[in-house]
């Protein structure tokens, strides 16, 4: 260990010291971004860059658990993602999948997809169903995988499971127009059930949602960190905690 990670751990043990608890957000939503721009920097491959910001993931999640979050979503891929050339999307993919096995296999946390599983190749979907199916009883944090997730999308395809839901009922569509509600549409959305993200942590210096949870985070805090993905620290971690608990929310009012 040198000089300077001595002195952020020093400095992590004391904002986590005087981190209230009853502050900390139940709910994070995670922006991994800056995988490529890392690499690029360190003279390393995309794919490198990738795969240390896959590695990350189990270091987060410690640390949530440490803080007692219950929900933290993951946003690892994106529909625009599913659009790059197939000799980036394929390696990509790949490190996905590996990175949801060793959630499954790590034993604490309970997985679940959110994004949209049919835009994806068949051997991805069969990695995300079967860490969902394997960790369904476990009582760690729930992690929610965003892989082929976009929220236009996401709202689209609720509105669609929520016009099925009705036409199987006979429900009318001009009945339908007059009850439906804000609450019908997040009954269908794909973390239906949960609680909305207290918080939003981007990296990489990107001051923008890009469509992450835009039904969700309607009364999110926002965090935006400068360092990329893979270098993310705890105290990075611990700063947006301490930046959030100071914060008055007010939901509208």
């Amino acid at each position: 260990m040198n000089l300077r990670d001595l002195v952020y751990g020093l400095y992590a043990r004391r904002v986590e010291g005087r981190l209230d608890h009853t502050q900390v957000p139940k709910h994070i939503g995670v922006i991994l971004d800056g995988n490529r721009r890392w690499a690029k920097a360190s003279g390393g491959t995309p794919e490198q860059g990738h795969k240390a910001g896959a590695d990350k993931i189990q270091e987060l999640l410690g640390w949530c658990a440490e803080t007692d979050v219950e929900v933290v979503t993951l946003w690892m891929l994106s529909t625009d993602n599913l659009n790059r050339p197939e000799e980036q999307l394929v390696p990509l993919l790949g490190i996905i999948e590996n990175a949801v096995r060793a959630l499954a296999a790590d034993g604490r946390w309970r997985v679940h997809h959110v994004g949209t599983m049919d835009l994806l190749p068949s051997r991805t979907q069969t990695v995300l169903k079967e860490a969902e199916g394997a960790t369904h009883g476990n009582t760690g944090i729930l992690v929610n995988v965003a892989v082929g997730y976009g929220g236009r999308q996401e709202i689209a395809d609720a509105v669609r499971s929520l016009l099925l839901e009705h036409a199987e009922r006979g429900t009318s569509f001009e009945e339908l127009a007059e009850i439906v509600d804000v609450e019908h549409i997040s009954e269908h959305l794909y973390t239906r059930g949960q609680p909305d993200p207290d918080l939003v942590i981007r990296t990489s210096g990107e001051q923008r949602l890009s469509g992450f949870m835009l039904w969700q985070s309607a009364h999110s805090e926002y965090y935006f960190c400068e360092v990329h993905w893979p270098a993310f620290r705890k105290v990075d971690f611990l700063r947006a905690l301490r930046d959030y608990a100071a914060r008055h929310r007010r939901y509208g009012a």
